[in-house]
């Protein structure tokens, strides 16, 4: 028999090992692609993943049911990524928006015959700082100036790193 949604959630506040086996079940490898989103390794994407799952646990009994619980769970998930790369100090050589020459920026088209494994391999290639601000904002969907509140940069940063990011990527696949 499969627990509800809400059995997990008060199975885990309660500390039941079954429920909090069973959210790990069904959350585990949604969330390995969120880590691996983030982090270039597979085994630091393993470590983020326990760590997540860590804060899941302790933090279940905050959940007030506004919102999904998917989205919940990611957004822990995305966060504790973030807490790490912000202890690496990803972002610390980023440059304003004002130094990108627009001019060099590929066309669009050379994304449009490739799958989204492929690309997903060239984002987990990008530099860290560049791979965050393109996950928060293309894949997470959070403004500029959201992005620069949650990595302690500003707005333009933030968009500057995206359009570097793009930029990047667009160059690994034409030279596909």
């Amino acid at each position: 028999m499969t627990m509800s949604e809400k059995q997990l959630i008060e199975g885990c506040i309660k500390g039941d090992r079954r429920a909090q086996k069973a959210l790990y079940d069904k959350y585990s490898h949604r969330m390995m692609a969120v880590c691996l989103r983030y982090v270039k390794d597979t085994e630091d994407a393993r470590d983020l993943m326990q760590e997540g799952f860590v804060k899941l646990y302790t933090n279940i009994c905050k959940y007030m049911g506004e919102g999904s619980f998917d989205g919940w769970v990611r957004k822990i998930f995305v966060n504790c990524a973030l807490e790490r790369l912000r202890q690496n100090d990803v972002l610390r050589n980023a440059d304003d928006i004002d130094d990108i020459d627009y001019a060099e920026i590929p066309d669009e088209s050379a994304t449009t015959e490739i799958s989204s494994e492929e690309i997903m391999m060239y984002v987990r290639s990008l530099p860290d700082g560049f791979r965050t601000v393109f996950n928060l904002f293309a894949i997470e969907g959070y403004s500029h100036k959201e992005i620069g509140c949650k990595l302690n940069i500003s707005e333009s940063t933030s968009r500057s790193q995206y359009m570097r990011a793009r930029k990047m990527l667009q160059k690994m696949i034409l030279k596909k």
